[in-house]
């Protein structure tokens, strides 16, 4: 076998299934792109009906195979027909990316409660309750890998951002720990944490911030060793690396996909 082809089958997703939350829009669609084009199935989690289904009929267009299941990830009922469903469709599930996320932009004083129930429940407890659901199914399948999405402040605060740091920086030791919990039934568990990439969620951070989201915000977002707003598909590259067998001895870890930004 050829060092080309074996490093092609190594990165291939042929026969493995991802199970993708925020599947819809920004990181979580473009992600879903990018694995079903390195020949994974896919199943599209979201709550916006339009846009998840909208998704996958792009996906399918472009000769990728999914499908889409509603699923409001801090509802425990829907985490567990979303893993219900993606068994029924494909048989297995070998990914799962826990990808849904809001962002709220205030601090301690200013955020009400119902705001931070809002923003923990999305990340981390939808985090925890996908997981719940999708790891007895791995095991029966002989392992799988779960990508869990955190961010350049799950190290470090942030501005006007108490919610969203506490729920980032959690998500980065839930990791942890349940590398350490599920290692041995052959399950991967890693974060991917971006900087600002360009997406609605950005958009809305702007906005919440009164800013307008216009060129002169993106380059001020670009202030960073590369020079650049990252892009859905910056992100999407290190899922699918995580997701795949080049990456079978890499558990608990964080990559920073941030063009240098907290370096």
């Amino acid at each position: 076998m050829s060092v080309a082809k074996k490093c092609h089958e190594l990165l291939s997703l042929e026969n493995k299934v991802a199970v993708i939350s925020g599947g819809a829009s920004g990181i979580g669609l473009g992600t879903a792109k990018r694995l079903t084009e390195l020949g994974a199935k896919v199943v599209v989690l979201d709550i916006n009906d339009e846009n998840g289904e909208k998704a996958v009929a792009e996906i399918i267009e472009a000769g990728g195979e999914a499908i889409y299941v509603r699923c409001d990830v801090t509802k425990k009922e829907d985490c567990k027909n979303a893993a219900d469903k993606a068994m029924e469709a494909f048989g297995k599930i070998n990914v799962l990316f826990n990808n849904a996320g809001v962002a709220v932009r205030k601090n301690a004083v200013d955020l009400e409660p119902e705001e931070w129930d809002l923003a923990l429940n999305v990340s981390l407890k939808g985090q925890y309750l996908l997981s719940k659901f999708v790891i007895p199914y791995m095991k029966k399948n002989g392992g799988g890998s779960i990508i869990n999405t955190g961010s350049g402040w799950s190290f470090r605060g942030g501005e006007n951002a108490v919610a969203y740091c506490a729920m980032k920086g959690g998500t980065l030791n839930m990791t942890r720990a349940m590398c350490i919990d599920h290692g041995k039934e052959n399950i991967r568990v890693n974060t991917v944490c971006p900087g600002d990439i360009d997406t609605p969620m950005l958009q809305s951070e702007c906005e919440q911030l009164g800013g307008t989201y216009d060129e002169k915000y993106k380059e001020e977002c670009s202030s960073r060793p590369i020079a650049r707003l990252g892009t859905v598909e910056d992100v999407a590259n290190v899922v699918a690396f995580l997701a795949s067998d080049m990456s079978t001895w890499i558990s608990g870890a964080n990559i920073i996909v941030d063009g240098g930004g907290i370096a």
